[in-house]
């Protein structure tokens, strides 16, 4: 059984900073794609960034620039940096990941930004 656990959200002033973590754990193929999406009050779920297991990245506009993903392979974990945070950020952030044709998610971790 695969399990996500995120850790690293909180409250933070506009322009500040914030890392998420996601460690996976359980039986995990190590081909496999790693990504943050969030989900803003009232809104749909949203692709934030992905990275595969060979370390290619992809960003959605809003973020660009501005968040950083990256993983440890050796430890089953993806990380999102954020600088710059906006007031237009703050969502429920979620850890997913696709390994074959089995997606995975994490049970959420909250981001405010707010001064």
């Amino acid at each position: 059984q695969v399990q996500l656990v995120e850790s690293g959200g909180g409250l933070v002033q506009p322009g500040g900073s914030l890392r998420l973590s996601c460690a996976a754990s359980g039986s995990i193929f190590r081909l496999n794609v790693m990504s943050w999406y969030r989900q803003p009050p009232g809104k749909q779920r949203e692709l934030v960034a992905s990275i595969t297991s060979a370390g290619t990245t992809t960003y959605d506009d809003a973020v660009k620039g501005r968040f950083t993903i990256s993983r440890d392979n050796a430890k089953n974990t993806v990380y999102l940096q954020m600088n710059s945070l906006k007031p237009e950020d703050p969502a429920v952030y979620y850890c997913h990941l696709r390994v074959m044709a089995n997606n995975y998610w994490g049970q959420g971790t909250q981001v405010t930004v707010s001064s």
